[in-house]
């Protein structure tokens, strides 16, 4: 990822250049993580069927939704630190680690497929942390801390769903 050249005066909050590119380095394969997870999320949302269909359609679109809100918020933090942001499909398929669904699952495999990509993002959010900390950026720690929550409970609520 390349900084943004332009007539901008240079950015000074604090976070040297190499720490900023760093952290939206990981930043972007967190973005890149929660659009696979938006999309798949999506696309089961439209697809899902059986005896838990109403529940699992609308639960389904309430976590795309919050999913949408959350790529810009990272976004625009990648931009904060003056790199930009990655935004297609292509940039997506090399930086993420979820994959994507095959055909249509059945329910209970949608549920399972969900649960380990909010699982992956996590994982990918918390592996930023050490470069976050070692900069001082408070506002990334504090998106990263917010993110995971949201992840961690999210996996354990669907996580739920395949319990006997």
């Amino acid at each position: 990822m390349k900084a943004n050249k332009s007539t901008a005066p240079q950015i000074d909050i604090g976070i040297p250049a190499k720490d900023r590119k760093e952290i939206a380095d990981g930043l972007a394969r967190l973005l890149a993580d929660t659009y696979t997870l938006y999309l798949k999320t999506h696309n089961f949302h439209w697809n899902v069927t059986g005896p838990l269909f109403n529940t699992l359609h609308l639960m389904f679109e309430t976590q795309y939704n919050e999913l949408a809100l959350a790529v810009d918020a990272i976004a625009e933090r990648i931009r904060a630190l003056g790199y930009p942001a990655p935004g297609s499909y292509k940039a997506y398929a090399g930086l993420s680690s979820i994959k994507e669904a095959e055909g249509v699952p059945a329910a209970k495999a949608m549920i399972a497929q969900l649960v380990k990509g909010q699982e992956a993002v996590v994982k990918t959010a918390r592996s930023i942390f050490p470069a976050v900390e070692r900069a001082n950026d408070e506002p990334t720690a504090d998106l990263l801390t917010q993110r995971m929550q949201v992840h961690e409970k999210t996996a354990w609520m669907l996580r739920s769903m395949l319990e006997q």
